[in-house]
């Protein structure tokens, strides 16, 4: 048996809280003891799993209730069920991780994810595409993104991170060396061929956002080393500037 001050320490779940569910019978106590004290065992601190599960679907504490008393509730199917919807909320997030990966990649700074809320997802979606839908980098995006599958968009991030991670290798060398110069290119290819044409201007662009600070540079340097995404940064700049050289 564990104590409701125990229950609280391994679930997170604050005493109050426990409280609650005790008093509107969602998670009644085992037993109390001679002192007072609510106590729970392993068949509690399992209903407790389903409690949170729901909750993080975002069921009420009346749904759940209803649904975990039920005579028809069968604890292996309700996890199946979890499972299922738990898989469609991950899918979901995928998708706003993708479209903001998207509006990041052609010029949007200083986005924060954590400014994101579940119940502003529709709302936001329409702001970005009326705000960025018109141009062409985003056209192109949407069209090119439109038909590939969730593994497929997640092959792609994976390769592109790797490139940087091909920059992380060489971090140590001149950013306007041969082999930096080629991964720039390999580079800018990649996003031409999968997210949208990459223009000098707008590599540019992307190459001071890689090394201006944010979850962009912490993401490059996790894959890369700590300075890939400024090495990659002054690599591309450098880049520019010798084709600026070379127009002049």
């Amino acid at each position: 048996m564990m104590t409701v001050h125990e229950v609280s320490k391994i679930s997170g779940v604050s005493i109050r809280a426990l409280h609650h569910y005790d008093k509107i019978g969602l998670l009644p106590a085992t037993e109390v003891s001679n002192a007072g004290y609510r106590l729970y065992d392993d068949t509690s601190l399992e209903r407790l799993q389903h409690i949170l599960l729901f909750k993080e679907l975002e069921f009420s504490l009346k749904e759940i209730k209803d649904i975990l008393d039920s005579p028809d509730f069968d604890r292996s199917e309700a996890i199946e069920q979890q499972i299922q919807l738990l898989e469609l909320r991950k899918e979901r997030l995928q998708n706003l991780i993708d479209l903001a990966w998207g509006i990041k990649m052609i010029g949007v700074k200083h986005m924060s994810f954590e400014a994101f809320d579940t119940r502003k997802i529709d709302e936001y979606a329409k702001q970005a595409k009326e705000a960025w839908g018109k141009t062409d980098a985003y056209k192109e995006y949407e069209q090119k993104s439109a038909g590939r599958s969730k593994e497929e968009q997640q092959t792609i991030n994976v390769k592109m991170m790797e490139i940087f991670a091909k920059f992380g290798k060489i971090k140590d060398q001149s950013p306007n060396g041969e082999e930096a110069v080629g991964l720039v290119k390999e580079l800018q290819d990649f996003i031409t061929e999968n997210f949208y044409t990459c223009t000098d201007e707008i590599l540019s662009g992307l190459g001071a956002m890689y090394a201006g600070g944010g979850d962009l540079t912490t993401n490059i340097d996790e894959v890369g080393g700590e300075g890939t995404a400024a090495f990659a940064g002054e690599a591309i700049q450098s880049l520019q500037k010798l084709f600026s050289c070379d127009t002049e």
